[in-house]
């Protein structure tokens, strides 16, 4: 049975979560406790909140609204709120299935995903489910389900046409080789719709790069119209609505620096199932400082994104290479941004690593769609890039976006705090650590702080002068800065070798 009371607005705000706020005595009255959740209901509103308590800020008859709530809604003083109790969610017991040893079914993840998008679970629960997967990995039949599931649960992109996409499972600082093949594939009429996912563990994802030369939130109408017209897009999935329970995950994901391999299947797949995709082409980067540590895991979860694929009409090919380093000179928003621009442009200090790894993945994605004959995809997508074919493709997509097409590497912004890591010996370059690049631009405040990041001025396998730049640092405030040379105290990003190297063990 519900129950009435009337709203009040508190000046307050809740952030992420939609909280209320009730009378000690008169929650107690009805058996409610500090963080349990309710259904409100008015005016057409329904929307469910977590409940706060107070002992004199809100009387007995009254629910205490928080300011962004408030407003949301378009609440008004004193209005009655019709307030429903919730039955307990049956997204809790699959996931304490899961967590017990169970395997869901289709059922289970199809309730647990929409109590993440209506909001009826909230961080704490997605935390749980996110941890599941640890003690006991998910089936083939499990995947399937929890993909379809997120998949579903969001807006579709039907789109006219042959549609493929290039995803990389990321980890490694850099490699924006998404912004360079998306155009280069638009060229061939091939359609290439690009909802990419924020930064999980490093310091920029392609809708945080992209974003520095264009907006990327959008509707999918909007994002249909782009596409119709240009074959592609760089956007970001989160804004449209594509898979949206994927977001919420992520953000729970993300203070941890880690994401279990099963929910970055999901996320990946979920979103070209959502998208319509026909022919993928996933980037698997291997080595000890980044997310999938060796090839005999990255043949698995190569052989299970396949699996995957097929389930769903999606052929699937994975490229996997050895990463010792970052791909690129720039780790960061802008500085990544920086150097697709200086690929796509074709202008002087373009990184070339990045160059040749962008052609690898769009060869192998004309030859996987039938637009090039095996062995000759990487010279076709060369052809595209140095003909300035790409880059007026890509200078279109900025363009239908918001952004300045005109744009040069050199109008790029970059934090105007500066400073220099520089050799403490002479000696060859002989590791460089891409977990601590990625924690020190992350102190720097990338990716949410876009002018954030390192400059490579040195690569491995480099012989280098005691005193010689290794790399340079950006940061928008000096405090950043002062976190960042922190860490580097602790943390080595550079291993400089005077005599031959063996590494320990």
């Amino acid at each position: 049975m519900p129950f009435y009371l009337r709203a009040k607005k508190i000046d307050y705000t809740a952030g992420k979560e939609s909280i209320i706020a009730l009378n000690q005595k008169e929650a107690w009255h009805y058996g409610l406790r500090p963080g349990d959740k309710i259904a409100l209901e008015t005016n057409g509103n329904h929307f469910i909140a977590i409940i706060n308590t107070t002992k004199t800020r809100i009387n007995a008859g009254d629910v205490g609204i928080y300011s962004d709530l408030w407003d949301r809604y378009g609440l008004r003083e004193g209005e009655i709120i019709e307030m429903h109790f919730l039955k307990r969610a049956e997204s809790i017991e699959a996931i304490k299935k899961k967590l017990l040893g169970e395997s869901l079914t289709e059922k289970d993840f199809n309730a647990v995903v929409n109590d993440i998008v209506t909001e009826r679970i909230g961080p704490t629960e997605i935390a749980y489910f996110v941890a599941s997967s640890f003690p006991y990995p998910y089936t083939d039949r499990e995947l399937y389900y929890l993909t379809k599931a997120v998949a579903s649960h969001g807006e579709q992109l039907h789109l006219r046409g042959t549609v493929v996409d290039k995803h990389s499972v990321g980890g490694v600082a850099g490699n924006r080789t998404t912004m360079i093949v998306v155009p280069i594939i638009a060229c061939t009429g091939l359609i290439i719709p690009k909802t990419s996912s924020r930064a999980i563990t490093s310091p920029a994802g392609t809708a945080d790069t992209m974003e520095v030369l264009a907006p990327v939130s959008f509707t999918a109408e909007k994002i249909k119209k782009i596409v119709q017209k240009h074959k592609g897009c760089l956007v970001w999935g989160g804004g449209v609505n594509l898979a949206p329970a994927d977001d919420k995950i992520i953000k729970v994901s993300y203070p941890l620096s880690f994401e279990p391999y099963e929910k970055m299947m999901v996320s990946i797949m979920a979103k070209k199932v959502a998208s319509d995709v026909k022919y993928l082409v996933i980037d698997m980067p291997i080595g000890e400082f980044v997310k999938i540590p060796d090839m005999r895991t990255a043949r698995m979860l190569a052989q299970r994104f396949v699996r995957l694929g097929k389930k769903f009409g999606i052929k699937v090919r994975v490229l996997i290479t050895r990463a010792k380093e970052p791909v690129g000179r720039g780790v960061g928003p802008a500085l990544e941004a920086r150097d697709v621009l200086r690929v796509l442009q074709q202008t002087e200090h373009l990184p070339t690593d990045l160059e040749k790894k962008s052609l690898m993945l769009a060869g192998m994605l004309l030859e996987l769609a039938g637009k090039a004959k095996k062995g000759k995809g990487v010279n076709m997508a060369r052809t595209i890039l140095t003909s300035g074919t790409a880059w007026r493709k890509m200078a279109a997509f900025i363009r239908a976006q918001g952004g300045n097409p005109k744009i040069t590497p050199d109008d790029v912004i970059l934090g105007p705090v500066k400073h220099y890591l520089e050799a403490q010996q002479t000696g060859k370059i002989v590791e460089v650590n891409n977990r601590t690049i990625n924690d020190i631009c992350r102190a720097l405040g990338a990716p949410e702080e876009k002018l954030a990041g390192m400059y490579l001025n040195k690569r491995l396998g480099q012989r280098v002068q005691k005193g010689a730049r290794l790399c340079t640092l950006y940061a928008a405030t000096d405090t950043r800065m002062k976190l960042a040379v922190k860490t580097l105290e602790k943390q080595a990003v550079f291993t400089i070798a005077r005599a031959p190297y063996i590494k320990k063990r």
